[in-house]
């Protein structure tokens, strides 16, 4: 089975600043509250700022459990970008919030593109990054404005 890789991206607005959309990203330690595929996540190291560099994190989907290192850049409130550093399952992820402030709000964009090691049907990994579309769209949304 050829190694297969997938992309994606979805946009929805938020009720809440560009400040603190990025706020809420930097929160990763609330992963697991806000992505059921994220087990546990912990800041490894920190940009001078204060906003996370490097994250480590345990997930699971698709029957696979992972530990996973990401090395997060931020762009002022414009966008920020998680690219895999580390995995035993993933061969590639890139990730990115890219935001526009509106009159009520935020409008969000996210960009995601996933790849794995491992053997798997391309319908599954699709499967995979849907969910995981729909975790950093809806589930974010609803855990930027809960905060």
């Amino acid at each position: 089975m050829a190694r297969v890789a997938v992309s994606g991206s979805t946009e929805f607005d938020v009720d809440a600043s560009p400040e603190q959309v990025m706020d809420a990203v930097a929160a990763v330690e609330d992963l697991p509250q806000r992505s059921p595929s994220h087990k546990s996540a912990e800041v490894e190291t920190r940009h001078e700022d204060g906003r996370p560099n490097r994250v480590r994190a345990r997930v699971s989907a698709a029957g696979f459990s992972d530990e996973e290192v990401t090395d997060y850049s931020w762009d002022g409130l414009r966008s920020v970008t998680w690219t895999l550093a580390e995995s035993s399952v993933q061969s590639e992820q890139v990730g990115t919030y890219t935001l526009t402030p509106t009159d009520t709000g935020t409008h969000i964009r996210l960009d995601l593109e996933i790849g794995v090691k491992v053997p798997m049907p391309g319908f599954v990994l699709r499967r995979v990054l849907k969910g995981a579309l729909d975790t950093g769209s809806r589930g974010f949304k609803e855990y930027v404005e809960s905060r």
